[in-house]
């Protein structure tokens, strides 16, 4: 028996119900749960268990989330979301905003940061305009997911295809393939949560009011802190051009961010306090978990036994969507890369892995982490959640013509 796989799989389950008997179980509570049963079967030795643990990606989410927490406790966050949504007159015009929004930002500041930063304006919006915070929550998570696809730096998976791919000029690349189509999804989502969500979309014409800063000092730090992360995501796109990606990484940017906050701010204790350190023991979790389904070898057995030609690039963009489901997009395209690369395909056969190990994040609460990052910070900061079928029910149709949308893009035009 794999214990593993079946582990991971009464995982997924909890995460859907969510209840057992009398008790109501959080997400991170339920990978911590898989991770620490893993280890006491014996399918990971505990120091293989340590060693699974991606410090760069938790190092990352640990500055994010100390310079979210920053902007939304001084006030600016709430004073940057006026000044850009208040031009939206309508619902329709504000979800569109949320999706192009993050969507483009995400391609310079990655996924996650946007997932970080995006919860608390998307609670505040959906307060003030006397709507549900699901619509908005969604648009968030499909906006960053989708945005992200057009980047070699808008997610980790990108970002390995890019340098083990041995990609030319991966930013232009990337732009010339990927953009049009990554537009195009927008839309798409943005007609998908108008008809599953028909019912929250009020004909009101909005009003927007500004939200005064609460605290002037961290509100300066905070602003420092962004200006920091423009700056040095600036020099990482001019050093991964002229191939030197290693000499600035993300984990470098996130801290050197939150740094000013750190040490400047008289309520850096309090900013401590407060970060989401559940979600970042989901990670610590998720990364031993999917190392043990990983180092079990069952999903590279069955790729290989079922002989699944990979060349075909419709194979390929759904067995990424639907293998990252389990075993993460990072590993399956860790697993999926050398195969590719051995057999010399073309540029678009690599950019359609890309597409679909990202876009593979539309269609479950598990298929991306950033999905993980707002639906946790969601239930922490209000009563608000997505629950696992209703992801799903949006998810699998919209994650579907989406993957059609860059097959035909990649493959034909």
């Amino acid at each position: 028996m794999n214990v593993s796989l079946v582990v991971l799989a009464t995982a997924y389950v909890l995460i859907a119900v969510r209840h057992v008997g009398i008790l109501r179980l959080q997400i991170w509570q339920i990978m911590s749960l898989g991770a620490a049963a893993v280890v006491l079967a014996g399918e990971i030795a505990p120091l293989d268990a340590v060693r699974a643990v991606n410090f760069d990606v938790m190092l990352f989410l640990f500055g994010m989330f100390v310079v979210g927490d920053a902007l939304e406790e001084s006030g600016y966050l709430a004073h940057l979301s006026y000044k850009y949504f208040r031009q939206a007159a309508t619902l329709d015009s504000l979800v569109l905003m949320v999706l192009f929004g993050t969507g483009l930002l995400s391609a310079l500041l990655m996924n996650d940061t946007l997932a970080v930063v995006g919860v608390p304006v998307m609670l505040l919006l959906a307060r003030k305009h006397e709507m549900p915070a699901k619509p908005l929550l969604l648009a968030l998570a499909f906006g960053v997911t989708i945005g992200s696809v057009f980047s070699p730096i808008g997610n980790p998976q990108n970002l390995l295809i890019a340098l083990e791919g041995e990609i030319k000029n991966p930013f232009l690349l990337f732009l010339r393939w990927l953009f049009l189509p990554s537009v195009l999804n927008l839309f798409i989502a943005f007609a998908f949560l108008k008809h599953f969500y028909r019912a929250d979309f009020h004909n009101i014409r909005l009003s927007h009011s500004q939200e005064p800063i609460r605290d002037h000092e961290l509100a300066l730090l905070s602003r420092i802190s962004l200006h920091v992360i423009i700056v040095l995501i600036g020099v990482k796109i001019i050093t991964a051009a002229l191939g030197a990606d290693d000499f600035l990484r993300l984990t470098h940017i996130a801290l050197a961010s939150c740094l000013p906050i750190l040490l400047g701010s008289r309520r850096r204790l309090r900013i401590l306090r407060r970060i989401d350190w559940q979600t970042l023991a989901f990670f610590a979790a998720m990364f031993i978990l999917m190392e043990s389904v990983w180092n079990s070898g069952f999903f590279q057995s069955v790729l290989q036994e079922a002989r699944i030609d990979l060349s075909h690039m419709g194979v390929l963009i759904t067995v990424s969507i639907v293998l990252s489901q389990f075993i993460s997009n990072v590993p399956l395209v860790a697993l999926l890369l050398p195969a590719l690369t051995k057999s010399a395909v073309g540029p678009e056969m690599l950019l359609a892995l890309a597409a679909g190990s990202t876009i593979a994040g539309n269609l479950s609460i598990l298929g991306a982490a950033s999905n993980i990052i707002i639906i946790h910070n969601a239930e922490r900061r209000s009563k608000e959640t997505i629950r696992f079928l209703e992801f799903l029910r949006i998810g699998v149709p919209l994650t579907a013509v989406n993957g059609f949308v860059y097959w035909v893009f990649l493959r034909f035009l």
